[in-house]
């Protein structure tokens, strides 16, 4: 009897420990999207890339770090001052985010989360500032997400775009 009972707690911990999804990988992908804010007068779209490390702590949980790199296309404009007409081109903003990632499984194949943390800023004049970045994502196989989020970087002001992002998932 000792026997069957200890080959039945062997199997059930075997199936429990089995079961469980292991969501531990590396993610790296593109996004692109639109400048939103006062920062949209400034700046037409950006394109960046995204890289993220996941490990997953339970079946609804994944925690890790995000990274990457964004590019925001400074626009060109015109200012008529009355007589004088001024031509301006606005740098590139660029960006390296350094964050803290979390992403939570509400249903099989879906997940809402986000990043948080502190973007440097690459280009001269920029300080970077203090990084946010609320996602929610889709899983359209085993190898690939897609996903939309609001990413902002604030520091004496915020810089917000709307992103449409892929993953490929390794």
């Amino acid at each position: 009897m000792k026997s069957i009972l200890t080959l039945v707690f062997v199997l059930s911990i075997s199936l429990s420990i089995h079961s469980q999804v292991d969501r531990t990988n590396l993610r790296i992908g593109l996004n692109a999207g639109t400048i939103v804010g006062d920062a949209a007068d400034f700046y037409s779209f950006t394109l960046g890339v995204d890289v993220l490390h996941v490990w997953g702590l339970s079946r609804e949980i994944d925690l890790g770090f995000a990274t990457g790199f964004t590019n925001a296309f400074g626009e060109e404009d015109t200012l008529d001052t009355g007589g004088a007409v001024i031509e301006t081109q606005f740098d590139n903003a660029q960006f390296i985010p350094v964050a803290g990632a979390l992403r939570i499984y509400p249903s099989f194949g879906f997940k809402l989360g986000g990043d948080i943390g502190y973007a440097i800023g690459v280009n001269e004049g920029n300080d970077g500032g203090f990084y946010y970045r609320p996602i929610i994502g889709v899983d359209v196989n085993g190898t690939t997400e897609l996903n939309i989020s609001y990413t902002t970087v604030e520091n004496e002001g915020a810089f917000s775009s709307v992103l449409l992002g892929v993953l490929f998932l390794f």
